[in-house]
């Protein structure tokens, strides 16, 4: 038996938003606060993931706690306010939304009080039945707990839903609430990472949305 999934949850940052390389610099001025060395972009999208934490404790070498991780999480998103304003989106993104017949809805691990008036600056409100970002002050876990919640406020099922994200932890949190998921080569995972997670992969939005828009068996 095959049904059509009719929600789409997009991503953010790395997905509809082409912020790679804002990213990565902002992460290596979290790293040179504290003596670290700065990764490139080829490294960043080989070795990042979720909890950030254990990412950052790769890279410098050493355990990262919780305060320690708080106060890198600090600056990184200092740095990274100060150069949003040069990202735009994905080149095929508001295509790509609009090619989608069902409902979608966005939801960021990047901080809602600022994720929704970003919405706007780009011109996509209206776009979702609803955005959800981070309501806390420190980032850096697993995305799972916070899809559950956003699928459960929309009264939305799992297995009616696919979302599109460029992670690794973006494929285990759809399975985690037994939605699909398409994962986009774009953003902060290398393309390789993606394919041997044996998920669709995409290399544009577009083909994205094609891929989830195929009847789920």
């Amino acid at each position: 038996m095959t049904s059509a999934r009719r929600h789409l949850v997009w991503d953010w940052n790395g997905t509809l938003l082409n912020d790679l390389s804002l990213v990565v610099a902002s992460t290596n001025v979290a790293f040179a606060s504290v003596g670290g060395r700065a990764v490139s972009v080829d490294e960043h999208r080989m070795s990042f993931r979720r909890p950030i934490s254990d990412y950052y404790a790769e890279v410098l070498g050493r355990t990262v706690d919780a305060e320690a991780f708080g106060a890198l999480d600090k600056i990184f998103h200092d740095a990274y306010r100060t150069g949003l304003t040069t990202c735009e989106l994905a080149e095929d993104a508001t295509s790509a939304m609009r090619s989608w017949t069902g409902t979608q809805s966005l939801l960021s691990m990047w901080f809602h009080d600022e994720l929704v008036p970003a919405v706007g600056t780009y011109g996509l409100t209206g776009m979702f039945n609803r955005v959800d970002g981070l309501r806390g002050t420190v980032g850096g876990d697993h995305k799972a707990e916070h899809l559950a919640r956003h699928l459960a406020e929309l009264g939305i099922e799992g297995r009616d839903t696919v979302l599109v994200g460029d992670s690794i932890d973006d494929a285990d949190a759809a399975d985690s609430v037994g939605a699909a998921c398409v994962l986009y080569t774009g953003g902060f995972t290398a393309p390789a990472r993606l394919r041997a997670s044996g998920r669709p992969v995409a290399e544009t939005l577009t083909e994205a949305v094609r891929l989830a828009a195929q009847p789920r068996r």
